[in-house]
């Protein structure tokens, strides 16, 4: 069995050596045991500082690093493009995780552990036996869970946490799913798994440990209602109201301006 595991990169520095070099010393060892073969993809965008080059010092010490660099940016078109790549090679599970560190890599083999007849795994904060250090504080748990009630109001799907960056899926899954997505910026998570509950792919929730890591990208509470306007434009696109999509994109611009 091969593992791809794609990891996105925006300015990441301070983060990313401490990643590959923690990855690459757990996937060995798993790879000396022949439990496993992977490979580790880091898809670099629109990087302003040095990663590729730390990038390219891990792979001189690890043939099973590769990395791809786009100008563009984003995350969704990150993972998609570490998603496209994969698929050509003879990898029976593809996923990806957050280049900060916020899941060890013994949490990430959690998921290939408990996929088993399932398509895909994901890493899920808030079930009972999962941990969080340190521990949510209560505002951030009351919007959490208000964005994910949103989420399961509006898509009608039924995971707890669509936003842990931990995730991984089938080959097969990968391969349908890829064509449907529209690169939705806010809410490129939550459409990969409505697109997969839509194709009838089941998705297995893994307790898992987090770490809230320093220098985080992503301040929730700023970006939650661009999130929200990114579920909704999603539900739109996939509903008879979808030619009105070109409207709803033009007012999403103006209030940006």
């Amino acid at each position: 069995m091969k593992i791809a595991i794609i990891i996105p990169a925006y300015n990441e520095e301070k983060r990313i050596g401490k990643t590959l070099n923690a990855y690459s010393i757990y996937f060995n060892e798993l790879k000396n045991y022949r439990k496993l073969d992977y490979e580790i993809i880091v898809i670099i965008n629109n990087t302003k500082d040095e990663t590729e080059q730390i990038v390219k010092d891990y792979k001189r010490t690890n043939p099973n690093i590769n990395y791809l660099n786009f100008e563009r940016g984003g995350k969704g078109f990150a993972v998609v493009e570490g998603f496209k790549y994969a698929l050509k090679g003879e990898n029976d599970l593809i996923g990806f995780v957050d280049a900060d560190m916020a899941t060890l890599p013994e949490e990430f083999y959690k998921l290939i552990e408990n996929i088993n007849a399932y398509d895909g795994a994901i890493a899920d904060r808030y079930l009972k036996n999962s941990e969080v250090f340190p521990k949510i504080t209560f505002r951030r748990l009351v919007v959490g869970r208000a964005f994910n009630y949103f989420i399961r109001a509006v898509l009608f799907i039924n995971y707890k946490d669509t936003q842990c960056g931990a995730k991984i899926f089938k080959k097969r899954a990968l391969q349908e799913v890829i064509p449907r997505l529209n690169m939705s910026k806010w809410a490129f998570d939550v459409e990969l798994l409505y697109q997969l509950k839509k194709l009838g792919y089941k998705i297995i929730s893994v307790p898992t440990k987090w770490i809230d890591r320093e220098y985080s990208k992503i301040n929730f509470l700023r970006a939650g209602p661009w999130m929200a306007l990114g579920v909704i434009r999603l539900r739109i696109l996939n509903s008879p109201l979808n030619k009105f999509i070109k409207i709803y994109d033009k007012f999403l611009g103006s209030i940006k301006k």
